[in-house]
């Protein structure tokens, strides 16, 4: 049997904010696995699935930026060690800079080793980023990035948006099949509401479609352990029930609109395309928040 530590129990208390007794119960019962400890505590119902937004923030700032165009757009996470030189205006734009290198710059980066090895101020990305560690008198870091361009001969828009001063950032595509569209006071509206929509509600996909098929068979284990006491011929319906209302919390489209909760994001879409004549879509999005996933 695994030992349990306080420390353990506290960390599994702040994944899920159950007590301190059924967090050392669930540790126990899964011998001291953190991640089947949740699990544990989820099927007794005492704890809710974790959101991207609900996981613990380390130390950063997230940034984004567009092209004069908002044809192509990146968005970063830099950590740090303390909040005080996250929030510092000088480091700020710095990290600004960097952004703004990666936009004109970082055409077939996929990687940070490839993003840090462009040039920079007569060198290198990573030795400008070293360079500013020393002025600082902290360790700082490119954690990660996305960089997105609307494909040449497609229509379409990349926005951004930043929530929290930098704890939280957006970076979305939005299409449309013709050029005119981009221009139109709707279809602007409607791709500020889809950038405010995923920095509020943390999607993590654009359809259920595209939901990892790991996470719902996990759901679907859980809902199945919270319902075996009911009659066995509805069962199935409950864990359908139950799985649908999850999927319909973090898949984009399926969300409820946070101007209107009687709209799905699908419904907005649809309606704002028939406004202006044309077929909208969500091509692709990230949304980061400091420290997400550490």
């Amino acid at each position: 049997m695994a030992e349990i530590t306080a420390a353990l129990i506290k960390q599994l208390r702040d994944k899920t904010n159950a007590g301190m007794m059924n967090c050392k119960a669930a540790l126990k019962e899964a011998d001291g696995d953190l991640e089947a400890a949740e699990v544990v505590l989820r099927k007794k119902g005492i704890a809710k699935a974790e959101s991207k937004g609900d996981r613990e923030a380390k130390e950063g700032i997230i940034d984004a930026a567009l092209d004069s165009d908002s044809r192509v757009g990146a968005i970063l996470e830099f950590t740090t060690e303390t909040d005080f030189v996250a929030k510092n205006e000088e480091f700020q734009a710095f990290v600004g800079t960097v952004t703004t290198q990666i936009v004109k710059e970082g055409a077939g980066a996929e990687t940070n080793e490839a993003i840090l090895a462009t040039s920079y101020e007569g060198g290198t990305l990573e030795e400008g980023i070293k360079a500013k560690f020393i002025q600082v008198g902290e360790n700082i870091s490119l954690r990660r990035f996305q960089r997105y361009a609307v494909a040449d001969g497609s229509q379409g828009v990349i926005a951004k948006y930043i929530h929290l001063a930098g704890k939280v950032g957006v970076l979305v595509e939005i299409g449309c099949e013709k050029a005119e569209s981009t221009s139109a006071d709707a279809f602007r509206d409607l791709v500020k509401d889809i950038t405010l929509q995923i920095a509020a509600s943390a999607p993590i996909a654009i359809t259920r479609d595209e939901i990892d098929p790991q996470i719902l068979a996990k759901e679907r284990e859980i809902y199945v352990d919270q319902v075996k006491d009911k009659p066995a011929n509805i069962i199935d319906r409950i864990v359908d029930g139950k799985l649908d209302k999850y999927c319909s919390q973090i898949a984009l489209l399926e969300q409820a609109y946070i101007k209107d909760g009687d709209k799905s994001i699908g419904d907005l879409l649809g309606s704002v395309g028939k406004d202006i004549g044309d077929t909208l879509t969500v091509r692709r999005f990230a949304r980061y928040a400091v420290g997400d996933g550490v």
